[in-house]
């Protein structure tokens, strides 16, 4: 696929400096319906976050998100900005902590920071990008922190590019 093929709106390795800090425009209330569909897709029983009865009797009160559900929504929402066509593909998420819970009707919001890159040794057109995403609930309560690798195609050059 050439670069005038794919949407773009992600950024290129040279435009992800270290300490670069993107705060993502989209934000996203998570339903009870996201909570059950993706805890019972991945067959994770766990009445924590499927029965309301058991976990009205926990130390929550009330059913908690799958943190898998949450992972995956903190680096979805941080695509459009940074990896939108620019991403060649995930090497990793690294030191994933959830420090508070994420409920049902609670409202996420995402900012990353770029903490390494590095151009890469064997790919001359791709360089490697560490991702730190951190994200708030609606009261600023830090829900959870990752640390993705990303290896991120360089500013295509010449013809191609479109220049």
């Amino acid at each position: 696929m050439s670069p005038d093929d794919r949407p773009t709106t992600g950024r290129w390795f040279e435009e992800l400096a270290v300490g670069t800090v993107v705060r993502h425009a989209t934000r996203r209330t998570v339903t009870e319906a996201d909570n059950v569909l993706f805890t019972t897709m991945t067959m994770n029983p766990a009445p924590l976050h499927l029965d309301h009865d058991y976990a009205a009797r926990t130390e929550f009160g009330r059913p908690l998100v799958n943190s898998m559900f949450t992972l995956a929504l903190v680096v979805g929402l941080s695509v459009p900005e940074l990896t939108l066509g620019t991403i060649v593909a995930q090497l990793g998420l690294d030191d994933a902590t959830f420090p508070a819970p994420v409920f049902h009707g609670d409202t996420v919001r995402v900012e990353t920071e770029v903490v390494e890159a590095r151009p890469s040794r064997t790919r001359p057109t791709q360089g490697l990008v560490v991702f730190e995403h951190r994200a708030f609930n609606q009261r600023g309560e830090l829900v959870c922190r990752v640390r993705r690798t990303g290896l991120m195609h360089r500013r295509p050059t010449g013809p191609a590019a479109g220049a």
